[in-house]
């Protein structure tokens, strides 16, 4: 289940202490993504499993939650919606749906950068078997689609219907939104015009009368949102389905296709996994066998504040990989995982930076150079290391 970790995070725990610099830091983790694997594993792939977060994603423009400009440090109050109030609650929906509006074409626009580009070429040179990202911006498939990626809390960029499981392109429904709600519309065109949501900074928004959330949220205070409409799934609306007690579901819509509080069906949801709610049996499975086929595990740009991802580390440790952690402030039972790491660790033990990701991760990159891990050598030519520009 994904439910957040609210208690206060440690500071960081640096390891090798010399990682607290930029060149440092640097040094530590090449050291640890290089190390010899005793014994080697059987399919030299499988190497490093890499588990990002928000803060992978915010030199792309995105928020994250508790980075030093993010939602949970600026906005004390903050709570996202629950999977339970989603779904019950049709005035919940509306909020939710209005607010998601605003931020989608934000969202929508914004690329990889240099951070998700370092990871492709990672894993193009092998130092790197799969990714397990908590992200739901697709920017992992997008800037590796070669390399094995599970979005652990699923995507944005389409809908499930709750009741059905059709799937709808976010585009779509984006669209639809926009003909249900013309003053919405235009009221996000003339943010768009004056370039208010040019900036994801909590702090920018904020003087602009917005407050602004991870994953494409946008809350106007005072806004009427409940008045914002949103279509019904148009599977369950052409052949309403069977409910689980047997009945046929009864989906309406008014005159121009919102969907009406009078259905029992036809509820379309975002792809994600929303706070409260179980991640797939199938999905928590690939998790733990990429854990399990890896032979050290890299944490980027979170703070494993979720279970759903804290528990693959701590699986990790109880399986005794080596772990490293690239994370701008403290992470959930870091003291645990860095525990009797050996005085003399320059990294290949394990590794704990608090620095930039985008900055840190290329220089990474470069570090490795045309160095083929162990079991690929004859592969350098074909595999090139080529940076990005952020986006």
């Amino acid at each position: 289940m994904r439910i957040p970790y609210t208690g206060p995070l440690p500071p960081p725990v640096i390891v090798p202490r010399n990682a607290n610099t930029p060149t440092g830091a640097i040094s530590a983790l090449t050291n640890f993504l290089s190390a010899p694997l005793l014994p080697p594993p059987p399919n030299s792939h499988a190497r490093t499993v890499v588990l990002t977060g928000a803060g992978v994603s915010v030199a792309s423009g995105l928020a994250d939650y508790r980075g030093t400009a993010g939602t949970y440090t600026l906005n004390k109050t903050y709570r996202p919606i629950y999977y339970n109030e989603f779904i019950s609650n049709h005035e919940a929906r509306k909020r939710y749906w209005a607010r998601s509006f605003l931020g989608w074409t934000n969202l929508h626009k914004a690329r990889p950068n240099n951070a998700h580009w370092a990871i492709r070429d990672l894993g193009k040179r092998g130092w790197i078997g799969s990714v397990i990202t908590q992200n739901v911006d697709s920017f992992h498939p997008i800037a590796h689609p070669d390399l094995p990626t599970l979005e652990l809390h699923g995507y944005l960029r389409s809908l499930v219907c709750i009741h059905c499981g059709n799937h709808l392109p976010r585009s779509e429904f984006q669209q639809s939104l926009s003909t249900l709600n013309p003053e919405w519309a235009a009221f996000l065109a003339e943010m768009l015009e004056t370039g208010a949501l040019d900036s994801e900074h909590p702090d920018e928004r904020r003087r602009r009368g917005l407050k602004t959330n991870p994953d494409g949220d946008v809350d106007v205070p005072n806004a009427p949102y409940t008045t914002f409409r949103y279509p019904a799934c148009p599977t369950c609306l052409a052949n309403p389905p069977i409910l689980s007690d047997g009945s046929q579901a009864n989906v309406q819509v008014d005159a121009d296709g919102a969907w009406s509080s009078k259905s029992t069906a036809g509820v379309l949801k975002p792809a994600v996994i929303m706070f409260g709610e179980s991640i797939a049996a199938n999905i928590k499975a690939a998790a733990e066998e990429a854990v399990d086929n890896a032979s050290r595990i890299l944490v980027i740009g979170s703070s494993l504040a979720t279970y759903s991802a804290w528990r693959l580390v701590k699986r990790a440790k109880e399986r005794n990989m080596p772990i490293g952690v690239l994370n701008l402030g403290g992470v959930r039972g870091e003291d645990s995982f860095f525990a009797n790491i050996q005085a003399d660790n320059d990294g290949t033990y394990g590794v704990r930076c608090s620095q930039s990701v985008d900055k840190i991760l290329p220089s990474v990159v470069r570090n490795l150079g045309l160095t083929a891990p162990t079991g690929m050598a004859g592969r350098e030519e074909a595999m090139p290391v080529t940076l990005h520009d952020s986006a």
